[in-house]
């Protein structure tokens, strides 16, 4: 058998050429053969044709790259829920951008690996240039503002609660957050070994200071992170930043925002001022697989100083040894509690240098206003109730007569006909189907598809 060849070297784009033929081709074919957002049939369907277009997935003799690659790649596109389909609504899922995508091949092919400088010379300092800029875009009058990237949202809420802690290494760290904040957080302070947080109830969607004021009175003498939050995953909420950044500093607690949805505001001249107050907390959670078109991963936490970054340093001899890091060789090991990283800050900096602040305003003033379009349609559909006004770009909805049952039934029988990816949320005790829209080539036509087909499988 014959060595196969490899992506990266002089000899590799030669290598690549007919495979990326290959694959363009098959995700071509699979996405008209899935014809629409998502596979018809459920689970049992999507399963059973992935096993047919694997097996055996370990065979004694391999089939050979063209017959392994090209069916495996319209396996996976043909059932894939594809973002980039209008009606594929339901998550913070972006289709990603062309241009990213590409930066990501070239970044897979190159492979640094960003837990020491002679494994990724140009991509860590690459790397540092992102980080800069963006820590400088979320904190633009701090002195030294820095930023890690993360796997996504998760990852950067867990060191944000991470850093607090260890500033209190000897009384344990409260964690203050909304009911309506996203679940990593709990789950980040349970991982830590804090004690459980405090949920501070939001029935109107967002965090009250005076609600917020009452808790922290509560806490005194207590090293208290508060945790607000700009973008909810539920519906797109924005807490009140500066009246929570009051609240915060008149009883010595630090702040930590989760802007992992509505961050990318900041690149908007019409819609920025919603972020008001982001500037004065402590950390800030971005992640522009969301409203920044990227592939995953890519997360970002932020901090309004570099020096509370300090308890991640750790050293590793074959890594980052002193005598190396003495004579200028760049210290990455601090930078992440992970120890390989995939250089995911490349496919980032093409997309900012391409676009451009005012680029990727638009792309999110796009979207944002698709979801006050679907808002107004709704508002004037006889049959259908609206939630609220959109904060950013999801809408919540459901039919007007129906009960939770039936808005639950409706979103499952148009994920199993393959029709529509709608999500769900509760939000004052009844049920919502939601969508979410992050594709900026969506037209108001493809919103009036998705309304005729939650009608017409709504049970009369």
């Amino acid at each position: 058998m014959n060595t196969p060849p490899l992506a990266g070297g002089t000899a590799g784009p030669d290598a690549l050429a007919p495979l990326l033929a290959a694959v363009l081709d098959a995700l071509r074919t699979g996405a008209l053969d899935r014809g629409g957002p998502l596979p018809a049939g459920g689970p049992t369907t999507t399963a059973r044709r992935v096993h047919t277009a694997t097996h055996p997935l370990l065979p004694d003799h391999g089939t050979g790259p063209e017959a392994a690659l090209g069916p495996l790649v319209h396996a996976l596109a043909q059932g894939a829920a594809d973002p980039a389909d209008p009606l594929c609504a339901a998550h913070l899922h972006a289709p990603p951008l062309a241009l990213a995508a590409a930066a990501d091949l070239a970044a897979s092919v190159l492979n640094p690996s960003l837990d020491s400088w002679d494994q990724a010379p140009a991509a860590s300092a690459l790397e540092a240039e992102l980080t800069r800029t963006l820590a400088r875009e979320t904190y633009p009058a701090a002195d030294h503002p820095d930023a890690l990237l993360t796997t996504g949202g998760t990852e950067a809420n867990q060191l944000a609660l991470l850093l607090a802690r260890e500033r209190h290494p000897t009384t344990p760290l409260h964690v203050v957050h909304g009911a309506n904040a996203h679940h990593s957080l709990p789950r980040a302070a349970w991982l830590l070994g804090l004690p459980a947080t405090h949920t501070v109830p939001t029935p109107h969607g967002t965090l009250d200071p005076e609600a917020l004021h009452h808790t922290l009175a509560t806490l005194t003498g207590h090293p208290v992170l508060v945790a607000a939050t700009a973008g909810t995953t539920d519906s797109g909420a924005i807490d009140p930043l500066p009246a929570l950044a009051d609240v915060c500093a008149a009883h010595g607690a630090d702040l930590h925002v989760d802007a992992a949805y509505g961050g990318p505001l900041l690149f908007s001249d019409r819609r920025k001022h919603a972020l008001h107050g982001l500037d004065r907390a402590h950390s800030v959670t971005l992640d522009l697989h969301k409203l920044g078109w990227q592939p995953v991963a890519a997360g970002i936490l932020a901090v309004h100083h570099t020096g509370r970054l300090d308890p991640l340093q750790h050293t590793a001899d074959y890594l980052n040894s002193h005598d190396d890091t003495e004579a200028g060789l760049p210290d990455l090991l601090g930078r992440s509690l992970r120890t390989t990283r995939r250089p995911d800050a490349f496919k980032m900096a093409v997309t900012l240098r391409a676009l451009g602040r005012d680029g990727l305003g638009a792309l999110v003033d796009q979207v944002c206003d698709l979801a006050d379009t679907l808002a107004d349609q709704i508002h004037h559909h006889p049959a259908l109730t609206l939630h609220a006004r959109p904060a950013l770009s999801t809408v919540l909805f459901r039919p007007t007569d129906a009960d939770d049952d039936q808005v639950a039934a409706v979103r499952r029988t148009l994920l199993d006909d393959g029709h529509a990816v709608l999500g769900r949320a509760r939000a004052q005790g009844r049920l919502w189907l939601k969508a979410t829209l992050l594709n900026p080539h969506t037209q108001p036509g493809d919103l009036d598809r998705m309304l005729k087909l939650v009608e017409g499988h709504t049970p009369r």
